[in-house]
This record gives structure tokens, C-alpha cells and sequence, in this order.
């Protein structure tokens, strides 16, 4: 159930933080106030609204800005002419958008489960799309209840394509972040898997904002950032896992976060390999590692970690001893779909 990792890797962070992926998106459906709740209810250090833009400028919280798999929006006939195909980040996408709706038209709408093969959707059609000041004041209520601080760690999705139509959101989100009291004092940390808008924010931010840190979002190593291929760029993903590049991420932001698997990668079986050097280099650049995203259930787990053969079996002490093994190998924090594992995980070591 385990793998050998470097025994000199420590975490370079004071305490090891267990991140709500969308909230508690194995329990309940993602990015609505029901998934942050259970997040919260379940000892999550942080929870993670990933941010879209509406056609009036709010941002709101879904995975992406097509929202036919995180909403009910195909059974709404008022709905149906917005059906559309667009060009997002370089692929062709059919079904509806965000940005072809208000506010006002999306809190007609309700969540539904993301994955419907794997987890429940009894919850379907129960919640509606949180917009960000609707969530910070959420976690804000929460964290007074409960007495202690709660993170919110934002994602800004498609940077450079909401610019293009005249929906920037990085001012946007700056502006909402300073409007509340709570996020003017609680940990904050903006991601992207963008380069250009990260450095933007960095420079707004300066030295004045001590609770508003930044995450650099890591994708495959052949793939780059969009911002970087829109302006006709070389530079891949995996050139900024090198030292250099690790070295120039810490210019502008304070952690990376890529996939669990480019930490310790699977073999052809299907089992753990060997650790890479990525956080080894990462913590030498003073970076932290907040990798991304440990899910309960057999088909995402590595073979080492199965329970039976069917990759539906929801796998709590699988995921445990996944967990612990990339703990072994000194990663700073993680973002995972049922915090109560992650909890589990990191306080009963």
C-alpha cells in the first residue's frame, strides 16, 4: 500500500493544508454552497470556488463557463436558442455559457452532479449557482460558527479568453476580495493555470496584502498556458517544472500546484513509480506544493491503493494511504473531493 519517496523531502510549509476540490464535490454536487459546507462541516483548511464570468460581470462558481454538465440549463426551454459552439482555450466547445447569462438568469438554474457514472445525484436539482461574494459570505458565517478560519482559494478560469470578450476578471476579483471584511484579514489564494494574469495581480497586490497569496497551476508537460500559446509563445508547462522555470515562478507567485502524478507518476500497471524531483526543486525555488486532487473512488486511485476490482467501490482507506504516500514525499498542502479523507489523512499520521 505504499511506495518508497525520498526520505529527506519535508514540507516547507508550517502546516500541511487540506483543501475542499469545489468543495466536498465527492458528497454533494460541486462549487455550490451545500459542497462548501460539507467541505467545512468535514475540517477542510480552505475551499476552492473555481471562477467564471456572467454576461453582467459577476464572477460566479463553476468548473467551466460551459455549464451543461454542472446544471440542469438543457431543461430549460426559455434557454434552448443559447445553445451554442464556441472556441475556449483553443478547443471547440458545444452547449451553453456563462457569459450568455445574467446573474439574475443563472439563479434560475440548479446543480447537478458533474459525475453521474461515479457519485450520487440525489442531490440534483437541489442548489444554485453561488456567485463569489456569495461564497466568501458563506465561509465568513461559517468560520464565526465554528471559531476558526477558513481559506478560500479561488481559481480564475480562462483569463485570457474573458478579457477578450470584455469580462476581465482579475480587477473584479481583487475588488470583491477587498469589499469584505472577512477576506481582507483570512487566508486568500488566487490560482490560475495562466502566467500573465498571475504576474497582474502580483504587481496589484504588492506587499499590502499579506493574507492574498498566489498559486501557479500546473498542466501536463507538453501543454502550455493559454496565454503563452495566444501570443504565439514557447514556453511548456514542463520547461517551468525545471529549476530555472521553478526559479521564475517564484518571481510572481508563492506555490505551485500540479496534478498528484507529476509528484509520483504511475507505471504501465497502473501502480506508483518513483518519485520525480518536482518537489524537491519546487521547495529549492521556495515554493510550496499544492498538488491536485485525491478522490475517493477506485478509478481515480492508483492500483497500489484498490479495494476489489470496480472502479466505481468508493475507497476511504485507499485514499488515506494514497494521500500519505504523496505526504511522504513533502508535499505543502492538497486539494482533494472528500476533505473528511484528507482530514483523516493528515491528522491520524
Amino acid at each position: 500500500m505504499s511506495t518508497s519517496v525520498r526520505a529527506d523531502e519535508k514540507p516547507i510549509a508550517a502546516k500541511v493544508l487540506v483543501i475542499g476540490h469545489r468543495g466536498a464535490s465527492a458528497l454533494r454536487p460541486e462549487h455550490t454552497l451545500a459542497s462548501y459546507g460539507q467541505a467545512i462541516a468535514d475540517g477542510a483548511d480552505y475551499v476552492e470556488p473555481d471562477l467564471v464570468m456572467t454576461k453582467d460581470g459577476v464572477p460566479v462558481a463553476r468548473h467551466e463557463n460551459e455549464i451543461s454538465g454542472t446544471t440542469d440549463v438543457a431543461g430549460h426551454p426559455e434557454f434552448a436558442s443559447r445553445k451554442t459552439t464556441k472556441t475556449i482555450d483553443g478547443h471547440r466547445v458545444t452547449g451553453w455559457f456563462t457569459e450568455d447569462f445574467t446573474l439574475a438568469e443563472l439563479k434560475t438554474l440548479r446543480a447537478r452532479e458533474r459525475l453521474p457514472e461515479y457519485r450520487s445525484t440525489q442531490y440534483d436539482g437541489d442548489f444554485q449557482v453561488p456567485s463569489f461574494d456569495e461564497i466568501i459570505d458563506f465561509v465568513a458565517t461559517e468560520a464565526a460558527t465554528r471559531g476558526r478560519v477558513i481559506g478560500i482559494i479561488p481559481e480564475i478560469k480562462h483569463s485570457t479568453y474573458f478579457q477578450k470578450l470584455d469580462l476581465p476578471m482579475e480587477d473584479r476579483v481583487l475588488a470583491i476580495i477587498a469589499a469584505h471584511h472577512y477576506t481582507q484579514r483570512a487566508p486568500v489564494e488566487i490560482q490560475s493555470f495562466e502566467i500573465a494574469n498571475l504576474r497582474y495581480l502580483r504587481g496589484k497586490l504588492g506587499k499590502s496584502h499579506p493574507n492574498v497569496r498566489l498559486l501557479q497551476l500546473i498542466d501536463d508537460a507538453h501543454e502550455q498556458p493559454y496565454d503563452v500559446t495566444a501570443a504565439g509563445g514557447k514556453l511548456s508547462y514542463g520547461d517551468m517544472t525545471t529549476p530555472a522555470g521553478l526559479r521564475e515562478i517564484a518571481t510572481y507567485a508563492d506555490a505551485i500546484g500540479p496534478n498528484i502524478r507529476a509528484i509520483i507518476p504511475l507505471q504501465a500497471d497502473g501502480r506508483l513509480g518513483a518519485p520525480t524531483p518536482l518537489v524537491h526543486d519546487a521547495h529549492a525555488a521556495g515554493l510550496e506544493l499544492h498538488p491536485y486532487t485525491f478522490r475517493p473512488e477506485n478509478h481515480f486511485q492508483a492500483k497500489n491503493f484498490w479495494q476489489g476490482s470496480d472502479p466505481k467501490t468508493f475507497n476511504e482507506a485507499g485514499s488515506i494511504a494514497e494521500i500519505r504516500t504523496y505526504l511522504g514525499a513533502g508535499i505543502d498542502a492538497f486539494f482533494t473531493d472528500d476533505p473528511a479523507i484528507g482530514r483523516k489523512a493528515v491528522d491520524g499520521r
